[in-house]
């Protein structure tokens, strides 16, 4: 048997939750009902409720939406029913049609896609599919929600008679109205409507020499409405067979009633059945709005939450546009409690109420966010002590109320309960306080139950660092700055950071190392350990962290490359085709060629065309008989290589033109000269012989004379040998 406090709901906000539930109800009685959700008593029960959840919420991803389920409430309808003698009105009959043909058309469509919805269909099931009541009603009343003419043979005489009637009064009306118009008796507006009935508006002066009953007259007094006296008898037989009629409806409308009365039963279960579609519905767009899934349930004692996010917390900062930092966090046999420490502001409470909230919003049968991956299991109690609970009515201290609590934890826990305690300990003396927190905390230990709490003592820290089965945890901070990470470590206590925070705050330094002198020097060294070693996993966290990013760039790499390759090979495999292609043609060419040649010899036109005719058969047995379509895919195909190749040679082509115009254009080096060289001047014909170089200065022998040049004028003839 399930149960959980109504303190604990309170103490993690659930009530908040079933707030944001309720306003994804589409009628009033569902909204009243997801106030009212609240943890369910049997494992079955609450399976069943969160594969209904589950299943309603696929149909928002699918093509088999389930039909609208919105209908008006016919609780007085049903109350009526219970009372004999009693008759439904039009619209309440109404009602009753509308709420009968949505259950029948959800009914039938969860018959239809049972394979999609065999949860919702079992729970609709039980529910009878009838359409007699609507045929019922349907005979008597129409489309516009009055009572047909012929609901009864009687109600239709009396309607014929009606309508005679009234065209008589119109008729001896238009008469009356014609008749002491012409006597000029009459004011200009003529005729008005009193009491619902025609009245002549007759001049003050003439209303003596008009026969007939008056029914009032203007403000001024100038006009006194008349009722013709050849009226009157129709309008009496006209009100005589009004008031008969409705008699007639009534009983129509009783006997209906009394034909619909045995069938209470099964309205009353068709106004339940909507209403629990509606707050299943609502669990499953509120699951939609934070991304919540259903998790494996584990039979055994297990619990894995990854990448949990607080669901208040998450839709108030989507709203925001902020961020939510996700917590992944584990209980099981080996580890069943876990002791979360480290400074304020950085996350534990939070922490410790994701937990508290999500097991106990799947426990009330909705979907949770978090990874798909996570595991989670049922607890028969959830035991809860967050926040100052100091209490001015009953007069108790943070303390004393602290106390009553955990007497209560003492008398309800064992291995099914998980207990969540937020800043254990406190409200006491430290000493004296930790020291019993820790007698309390290894009393839960002993007793096999699963916990989470949060605290700022340093025997709470050892004690779970000694015991087999306790983990300490920290939220992670930025060692420089002093920033929260929102991060759970597992494994490790965290430093409150008292002194770093302060001098952080501003506090002088004096002042702080005078606190730091009044305290136990092993207790410092203790928190000062604590601090280092947080400092090292947060920049162990950031390697860990960069070296996955590296990875996943080089994975991204490799894929990127692979579809590289691939994209390369498949061009290659069309430039073989393309290669072959014109290879075959080349071939072909020849041989027609070579058949020239020779009919160019002989002359010889039937050898000719025979060989001819071998060559078209011999190729056209290597093709395959393609289909229109076909043969324009492979045109198209064979186009676009060709493009590919053409671009592609065309670059080539260019890239060769430009190296070659370089090279023509590139000056060749000019060859160094020596004494005895063969040279000639770069403008000149006459070739000379190097006989001396003195300071980038030639002197020439022509043999008849020589002359002095500069050696860059000069090229180079022969060598001297």
């Amino acid at each position: 048997m399930i149960y959980i406090h109504n303190k604990t709901l309170q103490d993690l906000e659930f009530p908040t939750v079933l707030e944001q539930v309720s306003e994804y109800c589409v009628t009033a009685l569902g909204h009243e009902k997801a106030l009212q959700i609240s943890p369910y008593k049997t494992k079955e029960t609450l399976l069943n409720s969160l594969q209904l959840t589950n299943e309603y919420l696929s149909s928002f991803y699918n093509d088999n939406r389930i039909p609208n389920h919105g209908f008006d409430t016919i609780s007085k309808e049903l109350k009526l029913l219970r009372i004999d003698n009693t008759y439904l009105e039009v619209h309440s009959l109404k009602k009753i049609v509308a709420i009968s043909n949505t259950v029948n058309d959800i009914i039938l469509f969860l018959k239809k896609f049972e394979d999609y919805y065999p949860t919702l269909y079992v729970h609709a099931s039980h529910i009878e599919v009838t359409k007699v009541i609507i045929e019922k009603i349907e005979t008597i009343v129409d489309r516009f929600g009055d009572i047909k003419d012929n609901a009864s043979p009687l109600l239709f005489e009396l309607r014929q008679s009606i309508n005679n009637v009234k065209g008589k009064i119109n008729q001896s009306f238009v008469t009356a109205l014609n008749s002491y118009h012409t006597l000029e008796y009459l004011d200009d507006i003529r005729e008005t409507v009193v009491d619902n009935r025609r009245v002549l508006a007759v001049k003050a002066m003439y209303r003596r020499k008009v026969k007939g009953a008056i029914m009032g007259g203007s403000k001024t007094g100038s006009i006194v409405y008349i009722e013709p006296e050849t009226t009157l008898k129709y309008s009496r037989e006209l009100n005589n067979l009004e008031y008969e009629a409705h008699e007639e409806e009534i009983r129509i409308l009783k006997e209906v009633t009394n034909y619909i009365r045995p069938y209470l039963g099964l309205l009353e279960q068709y106004q339940s059945f909507l209403i629990d579609i509606d707050v299943i519905a609502a669990k499953a767009k509120y699951a939609k709005a934070m991304h919540g899934i259903l998790p494996n349930i584990s039979d055994d004692k297990s619990m894995f939450l990854r990448d949990a996010y607080h669901p208040l917390l998450y839709l108030t900062n989507l709203k925001k546009g902020e961020k939510t930092f996700p917590q992944t966090i584990e209980l099981k046999q080996d580890s069943r409690i876990i002791v979360i420490s480290g400074p304020n502001a950085g996350g534990k409470s939070i922490t410790l109420k994701t937990v508290g909230l999500l097991q106990v919003m799947l426990q009330s049968g909705m979907l949770i966010p978090v990874h798909e991956r996570s595991q989670v299991c049922l607890f028969d109690r959830i035991l809860s002590d967050i926040g100052d609970n100091q209490s001015i009515e009953n007069h108790l201290s943070t303390y004393s109320y602290r106390l009553k609590q955990m007497n209560y934890f003492l008398r309800k826990c064992n291995k099914n309960t998980l207990f969540l305690i937020d800043e254990f300990g406190t409200g006491s003396d430290p000493e004296l306080g930790g020291a019993l927190a820790e007698t309390f905390l290894e009393e839960f230990y002993h007793r096999e139950a699963f916990g989470i709490i949060t605290t700022h003592y340093a025997n709470l820290k050892i004690l779970a660092n000694e015991l087999p089965y306790m983990l300490n945890a920290n939220m992670l901070f930025d060692e420089r700055t002093l920033e929260p990470l929102f991060k759970l470590v597992i494994g490790q206590a965290g430093s409150s950071f008292t002194f770093e925070v302060a001098q952080k705050n501003g506090i002088p330094y004096s002042l702080i190392n005078r606190a730091k002198k009044k305290i136990e020097r092993s207790k410092v060294r203790f928190d000062a350990t604590i601090a280092k070693l947080q400092k090292e996993r947060s920049k162990l966290e950031k390697t860990g962290a960069s070296l996955k990013r590296n990875e996943q760039k080089k994975i991204e790499e490799a894929d990127r490359l692979e579809e590289i390759n691939t994209k390369i090979q498949k061009k290659l495999e069309s430039y073989q085709e393309l290669y072959d292609s014109n290879q075959r043609l080349i071939y072909l060419g020849q041989k027609v060629n070579d058949l020239a040649e020779k009919y160019f010899d002989n002359k010889q036109k039937r050898e000719l065309m025979s060989e001819l005719f071998k060559i078209v058969q011999i190729e056209n047995s290597k093709r395959k008989k393609l289909s229109v379509k076909q043969k324009k895919v492979v045109k198209a195909k064979e186009k676009e290589v060709k493009r590919d190749v053409e671009k592609k040679v065309e670059v080539i082509r260019q890239k060769k033109k430009e190296a070659k115009k370089k090279a023509v254009e590139a000056p060749k080096p000019k060859p160094i000269l020596k004494v005895g060289d063969r040279v000639r001047m770069e403008d000149g014909r006459a070739i000379g012989t190097l006989d001396k170089i003195e300071k980038n200065k030639a002197v020439v022998n022509y043999g008849i004379f020589t002359t002095n040049v500069s050696l860059d004028q000069l090229e180079l003839v022969e060598r001297v040998k």
